[in-house]
């Protein structure tokens, strides 16, 4: 079988490009619909908003002094969000 030749033997040497749009907007709205189906009527974003928060200051609470170091130079970098007055557990 020979190589695909993705160029017509009749066509023109330098092909043309081709413009191709997909308009995702239907699929993108019935993604929604699936996510908001999926998370129920008793979803509270406010309450999973202070649970994550909660989350976050157990994880970063009771650190050493060598951890507390290394994360105030991820907060410097970026790599996290500063928080409370300048402590990992504040």
């Amino acid at each position: 079988m020979p190589p695909h030749d993705p160029t017509p033997t009749t066509g023109p040497t330098d092909p043309a490009l081709v413009g191709f749009d997909v308009d995702l907007t239907a699929h993108e709205v019935l993604r929604r619909a699936h996510v908001l189906d999926a998370l129920g009527d008793d979803w509270d974003p406010v309450e999973v908003l202070r649970g994550e928060e909660a989350a976050y200051d157990l994880l970063y609470s009771g650190l050493d002094e060598e951890q507390q170091r290394v994360h105030d130079r991820l907060v410097a970098a970026g790599v996290l969000s500063p928080r409370g007055g300048g402590r990992a557990s504040a």
